[in-house]
Order: structure tokens, then sequence, then C-alpha cells
């Protein structure tokens, strides 16, 4: 997803992340380690389960297998496609493939980039087979993971949103450092995805959010000396949520729900482009959405085709849909918390912008025709609005104010 797609479409990802499925309760939160001198590396899989790679086409690269050193050299603009045979990732280069269980490629000069795919990635590239294929893990310092995040996550800013951006510098690390490992059964740490955080190297990286990222180094958001869960995500639309109300084994002191208003009462967010919204499925559409979507939430399907009424059962204290029931004939089928968004799916796929939403239901008879929803806001509504952090940004709050406001009583520590 572009940058921009990202932040007006909402931050599911980052931390729809760790509670993405509402369902599991996050890991017990690692204690802030003794400051050290360097940030550390991480391991992002950046590809996962495919059945091709290419690398190369940029500078010169080393290719090594770990156990026995380097293996070849590659010169620069030279590629060469990486695939899966037999027990082996093999590198089908030119000179005769190189076959290894696991194998690692770096830049032969010091510094520099080299290229997965057409994108540029810092550190180092592994190679590894996978359950499903072949799995492309990115090894890189922290630092540069966070310059890759802030500019995907909130895309090209203009001068007076710098307070923002270090504000996403800080709560992206923290969400590193709180869940380095979440992976670790998989070889890596985080998926470059919205299932952790957007990432894809230094394709998103910009000037601002490198800049953001270098005054923030090695700044964390922390809860007795923890760091925390720092969830955030597109637009509130005017009041955050209560981390319990969006995802099972939030709860936590700093994930209340706050009121997001400047002094006259207008939301930091307003000017989000999705701050208003609206989705529509005719009967055929949303038929089809709900054999599709209902099946992935292991719910009955015979809504798809037996439904009579939309109704809200009930909503959160900041006025967002906690359950809603799909009625029919033969029966109800109740969906709750962050699956309404995923069952909801509109018409051109994805997630629903934000559970906080009315529901129009236009009928021929008992029949229903057509279903229109008019919404507000964008993403989980849990912790960091980000469009709320811009407008906060462009009133003259530093990011330490916008941090604080949006995860009360948390403290800001340096690890290196």
């Amino acid at each position: 997803m572009s940058p921009q797609a990202r932040l007006h479409a909402g931050s599911v990802g980052c931390l729809g992340l760790l509670l993405a499925i509402g369902s599991c309760a996050p890991p017990e939160p690692a204690a802030v380690p003794v400051p050290e001198s360097r940030d550390p590396d991480l391991r992002v899989g950046v590809l996962v389960n495919v059945r091709r790679a290419t690398i190369g086409g940029g500078g010169g690269l080393r290719i090594e297998d770990p156990a026995e050193g380097d293996l070849q050299s590659i010169p620069a603009g030279a590629n060469f496609d990486a695939v899966i045979r037999g027990a082996n990732v093999t590198l089908l280069d030119t000179r005769g493939p190189v076959s290894r269980p696991v194998l690692v490629i770096e830049a032969a000069d010091t510094g520099a980039t080299l290229q997965l795919n057409g994108h540029d990635y810092r550190g180092a590239l592994e190679l590894r087979r996978s359950d499903g294929g072949l799995t492309v893990i990115n090894r890189v310092p922290l630092e540069a993971y966070v310059a890759g995040v802030v500019g995907a996550e909130m895309g090209r800013r203009v001068h007076g949103e710098e307070e923002a951006l270090k504000a996403q510098a800080v709560a992206s690390r923290t969400y590193a450092v709180r869940n380095q490992g979440r992976w670790q059964a998989r070889g890596f740490d985080f998926v470059g995805t919205a299932n952790d955080q957007v990432y894809t190297g230094e394709a998103n990286e910009n000037d601002m959010a490198t800049a953001a990222g270098a005054a923030t180094r090695g700044q964390i958001l922390t809860w007795n000396n923890q760091p925390i869960d720092a969830f955030y995500f597109s637009t509130c639309g005017g009041r955050t949520e209560n981390g319990v109300a969006a995802f099972a084994g939030a709860d936590r002191p700093y994930l209340q729900s706050v009121d997001d208003v400047d002094p006259s009462g207008t939301p930091w967010c307003v000017t989000s482009p999705r701050f208003h919204w609206t989705a529509g499925w005719t009967a055929p559409e949303l038929a089809a959405t709900l054999r599709r979507t209902l099946a992935a939430e292991n719910l009955p399907i015979g809504r798809a085709s037996d439904l009579t009424d939309i109704r809200v059962i009930d909503r959160t204290r900041t006025g967002r849909i906690a359950t809603l029931a799909l009625a029919g004939r033969d029966g109800r089928t109740v969906v709750s918390g962050q699956a309404i968004r995923r069952v909801l799916s509109p018409a051109d796929g994805g997630l629903l912008r934000s559970d906080d939403f009315t529901i129009r239901i236009s009928r021929t008879g008992a029949r229903i025709e057509r279903v229109d929803i008019e919404g507000r806001g964008n993403g989980h509504g849990v912790g960091m609005c980000q469009w709320g952090a811009i407008g906060r940004a462009r009133a003259g709050q530093d990011y330490r104010t916008i941090l604080t406001s949006y995860f009360p009583g948390t403290e800001i520590q340096r690890l290196y």
C-alpha cells in the first residue's frame, strides 16, 4: 500500500498489529534494556512464502553461507533469481547456480543498499526455505527500519508537521522494541506489512522521516519502565477508543479513550480525507462479500443468502459499534469488535474504514436492494491518531506533548 494510501486508508497494521485479530493477548512486556552505544539489528520478513525473488541490478554484491563464509561476488548491474530446490535456496546465476540451506547477500561496498524485486534495502538479505516456499529476511539496524516505517506510515509531509513525524518515530521504535522476536519461530522479528508495521526498505524513506528518526534516536515510550503497546491508526474522528473495546487483552492504563479536540471543540484530525466517508453494496455485492468474509471469520455463511436486516446491538462508550447482528429468516449471526470491519468489507476490498458508522437499508418490500454506510474516522481507534498528531503539530505541539496526550501517564526513555 502506498504511503498516502496507508495513512489515508487507515493504519490497521501497526497495531491492528499485535492484536489485529482481536482475540489474542499481547506478550509479556520486555523490560527496558540497559542503554547501549548503538541500535540493535532487526530481522524483517520482507518476502514470506514466495516462489521466486529477483536480487541485484544495483551495486556489487557478496554471497555468503553462514557456515562457510564468502561463496561468490556479483558485479554491479547484474541480477539473478532465487528459488527453492529441494531443501536448499538456489541462486540462478549465469555462472552456475549457488545452492545452500541458508544464503546471506550483502552489498560489496559498506553502507550501500542492495536490491530485492527492484526495491532498495539497507543491511543484508537472508534467504531461507520456509514451509510455504522462499522467505527473504532483511537484517537491518533499528534506526534504518524506523526511517522506512515513518515514511511508509505517514507519507510525505510538509514543513510544520515535523513533530508529528517525531511522534510516529517514537511510536514505531517502541513497537519494534516491545515486539522484537514476535515471529521468532518463523525466523524473523516482524513482517513488512500492516500485520506489524509497513516497511518496504529505502523506497519510503524521505528527508523528513529520516530527520524525525535522527531527532528521536533511541527514544521509546514506557510505562513503569517497560515499553508500551504503542498502538496507532489513521483518524479517530474526535475521540480515541479504549483498548479493550477494540482488542481483547489490551487493558492498559495508557490505552484509555481521550477527547482529541482543540480548545474550540474541533477534532485535531478534521483535515483527514477519511474524517467522513461512505461505503455501499448492492444486494448481490453484499451477498458475495459475506460469503467470503464470514467464512474467513469462521462464522456461518447462511446470512449471505438469507439476509433480512442489519442491526446494531450495542455501541462502545465512544459511540463505535461493539456488536452487530446480521438477521435472516433462519436466525442471526452476531459479529463483534474489529471483526465488524472485516466482515463488512467494502465492495472494492480491504477493511471497512472504522466501526463508527450508521447504516441505511433500501428495500423493495421486504427484500433488501442496497445497504449504505456513513462513517467517521479510519482505523481501530486505539492509541495515537496519526491525523490528530498532524493537526496538533500544525498547532505547535511538540512530539512529547503529542505522545503523552494519546498515551497518558507514559514517559519517554532513551535506550542508546
